[in-house]
This record gives C-alpha cells, structure tokens and sequence, in this order.
C-alpha cells in the first residue's frame, strides 16, 4: 500500500489492519520473555482501532485456553495524531462514520460510526496516553480500562478524546482518577516510548502482537486473524502448552471473567455459530440475568451488579 493511499482510519477488514503511513523503520528487535511466563506477547493498539476491536473475541478466548504461558504487554499505537492530512478518501472525521459501520458488519462487533458526525475525536493520542497513566497504577485494571473506553466509543458514541469520559472509564475500571490525572504528564513519555519502540520494530498497523519465547524466535500476527492463527503461533513457540478448558456449567459462566461480552465474543470462546450464542444471551436477558445495550449495528450483553 503506498503512503498516499494509507489512512490510518481507513482499516481494511480483508487484512484486519489499521495501517500507519510507511516511515523510518529499523530492524526488528528480538524481544525478552517474561520472567515468569514462557512467552511474551506486546501487543501494539489504540483505543481506537476498530480491527483490534474485532480481534477481542480471539484475544480473550487465548487468555481463558492458554493465558498460563503468556503475558500480554499492551503498548499504544497512536492512530490517530490529529486530522492534518488527507489520504485514502478520508479528510475528515464524517468520512470515518461509514467505513466503522461497514466494519461492524465485518468483524460482527457492535459500532456506530455516527460518533465521528456527532462527538468526532480530534486525536487518539489523549486516551493513549490515559492508558500508560492506568498502566502505572495497574496494568489488570488498564485493560478494564480500555475496555470500557472502547465501549464508551463504539456504542455509546462518547468522545474519548474528552477528559469528563476518560474520567468516567476510569472510575467504572476502579482506577485513582486523580492519580491518572496526577500521572498524565510522565504518562505522556511512557506513550512516547511506545511510539519509538514501534518504529524500532517496525510496526506497521494494528493491531500488531509479537510472540516471542525468549531464545530469539519471535512470530507475529498481522491484523484481524482467526483465532487459530493465535493459539498456533504461541503452540510453535511453546508445543508443550496444554489448552485449559473454559469454565461452562451454565450460560452466565463466562460473565464471570468478562462483565460485558458481544455475541461474537461468546460464540468464538465457547465455539458457536454467532446466531446461536445470541440466542443464547437473548434468553437470559429475557429471563432479567443480564442487561443488554443495542445499537444499529449489533448488541453488548452486560453482567447485572
């Protein structure tokens, strides 16, 4: 794809990448292993990437078969500096607002695109950098938090560019916001190191996960993949790994790890057709055991408190 034709709004759903203009590149970079897991796994996204939404359902379902081999090192991309260029037929944030729907219907993933007519963002950079100051204070509840702040995005349509919606992910994830606020500033640096360190690995999209066992083999998954090429790029690095089996004596098992879940993600953990797990979380909605939230473009079933 040369430059001129490369915005990084404008993610196509064949590839499953958001893809960054072509820049400086170094070589890449071996990566160090966790200590004390045997596979390392950074994996570079944004908040705002609507193929890293779509990779959701196959990222939670590695964590609950195989999440004992490998920590995740969530590192932010920057998708989206500010709107000072015009490439691939977008210009402006209106000309987002289709594209996301079309996405939607592709990855099966509830989003509304009218956020870019209604509550456009300016930039990604200021929920970026609202990541790495979450990650200072707990890297479990920053992943909370940018699952909140991508719900808040995709369905609620919010701004999360806007401090008053960083803030309310951040207190629905359980974070100190004054200590993320207190945080911003050094976060900023963290976010900036991101971004360096993915010029030196040559990240080209997202979302982008280098798998690495610490003896200098290293895989990497490009974009949106079925959730076979994941658990099979750890299995060649770790053949030894055994599949845990997901926790499924009820339907609502699953709600017990993750609060909110799309059809989608339900059906690829538990191996259903994406129709018969809505079926699934439509009956025990109806029974008044979960919350629901629609859109136009697909449905979130939610855990009751």
């Amino acid at each position: 794809m040369s430059q001129d034709k490369t915005n990084p709004l404008l993610c196509d759903p064949v590839s499953g990448m958001c893809e960054m203009p072509i820049g400086e590149q170094s070589n890449e970079k071996t990566l160090i292993p966790s200590e004390n897991k045997p596979i390392k796994i950074i994996y570079y996204t944004d908040p705002i990437c609507s193929s890293c939404w779509g990779i959701e359902p196959q990222l939670r379902k590695l964590k609950l078969e195989y999440g004992d081999y490998f920590d995740i090192d969530y590192r932010m991309g920057g998708l989206l500096p500010d709107w000072s260029y015009n490439s691939g037929g977008i210009s402006k944030p209106s000309d987002v607002a289709h594209h996301w729907d079309e996405a939607s219907l592709y990855y099966e993933m509830p989003i509304d695109g009218n956020v870019w007519i209604e509550d456009p963002l300016d930039s990604s950079y200021p929920s970026c950098i609202a990541m790495k100051a979450a990650q200072m204070q707990s890297k479990t509840k920053a992943i909370s938090f940018m699952r909140i702040l991508r719900e808040k995005l995709y369905l609620d349509k919010k701004n999360i560019a806007k401090w008053e919606n960083i803030t309310e992910a951040a207190k629905n994830a359980g974070l100190d916001v004054q200590k993320l606020k207190a945080d911003y500033d050094d976060a900023e640096e963290l976010f900036q190191e991101d971004l360096n360190y993915a010029r030196t690995l040559g990240v080209r999209g997202f979302p982008t996960l280098f798998f690495s066992d610490g003896n200098g083999k290293q895989l990497t998954v490009y974009g949106s993949k079925p959730y076979a090429d994941f658990k099979n790029t750890l299995l060649a690095l770790f053949p030894e790994a055994k599949k845990k089996n997901i926790k499924n004596e009820n339907a609502l098992d699953l709600f017990e790890t993750f609060p909110t879940l799309a059809p989608k993600e339900y059906a690829v953990i538990l191996d259903k057709s994406t129709s018969e797990a809505t079926s699934i979380l439509e009956k025990l909605h109806q029974q008044g055991l979960l919350d629901k939230k629609t859109i136009k473009n697909g449905s979130l079933y939610i855990i009751k408190k």
